[in-house]
């Protein structure tokens, strides 16, 4: 047994990281509903410390020694959507981030010229206007090419007479969306992640469960111009934000893209 001498500053952050560990296990386990089986986990844990480590019960302690074995496998095939999202959450955190780019090597400060996307806010507010449904991603630190793929490569620059084209209403690329990346407009015609999380309000459609969903699996930032009432709304860090006006928009943008 350690005394209360003995127990130091290493022991103090192993606390800490298991503690912030069974944090985030739970956050991740209580917004995918699984709450009841992260539960479950936790008091076989606890079953088998008591079991194997205080009681000593050689057999018993034997048989849940290798559930716990085979149970580690188990529970990575349940749960791998979850760790996937959680991973993806650990990567595009802007901490973790900045700490990459820093590490990087550096070839001059990069800059991000906001009038590159001031085309996008007067697109949105025209198609906002005209009651015209789109869908665009602003692609950051992690890398969109899967959902690249799935659409049409347009390649060019960010145009407002280009976006709005591409989302009118008989446009064959107007049901997915619209991929920028690096003040280019990458693709279009994407198909994105759907969200599965119960609490996005009802009156949300398909568009703004599929720029939740991106928003869910990576830190890009999606716009939402609904075809049902106009409204702008954007996706990022996994929430959303409804009705914003042209000025919300456009400082929102400037914000987020010039950290």
């Amino acid at each position: 047994m350690l005394s209360f001498l003995d127990f130091g500053i290493k022991d103090f952050i192993d606390i800490l990281l298991v503690a912030t560990l069974l944090y985030y296990a739970y956050r991740l386990m209580k917004e995918s509903r699984s709450i009841n089986i992260f539960t479950g986990i936790l008091i076989f844990i606890i079953i088998w410390l008591v079991v194997s480590q205080i009681l000593e019960m050689k057999l018993l302690g034997a048989i849940l020694d290798k559930m716990v074995s085979y149970g580690v496998i188990a529970l990575l095939i349940i749960f791998q959507d979850e760790i996937r999202k959680f991973l993806n959450t650990i990567g595009a955190h802007q901490r973790f981030n900045r700490v990459l780019r820093w590490l990087r090597p550096r070839h001059g400060k990069e800059t991000t010229d906001m009038s590159s996307y001031m085309p996008v806010v007067i697109a949105c507010m025209n198609m906002a206007k005209g009651k015209v449904g789109a869908l665009i991603v602003v692609e950051r630190e992690t890398p969109l090419d899967e959902v690249i793929k799935s659409g049409e490569t347009i390649d060019a620059n960010i145009n407002q007479r280009l976006i709005e084209n591409i989302f009118f209403k008989n446009s064959p690329l107007h049901d997915g969306a619209m991929i920028l990346r690096r003040k280019r407009i990458c693709a279009a015609g994407c198909i994105l992640p759907v969200s599965h999380n119960n609490d996005i309000p009802k009156h949300l459609g398909l568009r703004h469960r599929a720029a939740l969903g991106m928003a869910e699996e990576s830190d890009a930032i999606a716009i939402v111009v609904s075809e049902e009432t106009g409204h702008i709304a954007v996706a990022m860090n996994g929430t959303i934000r409804e009705r914003l006006s042209a000025e919300e928009l456009e400082s929102l943008l400037t914000q987020e893209l010039t950290k």
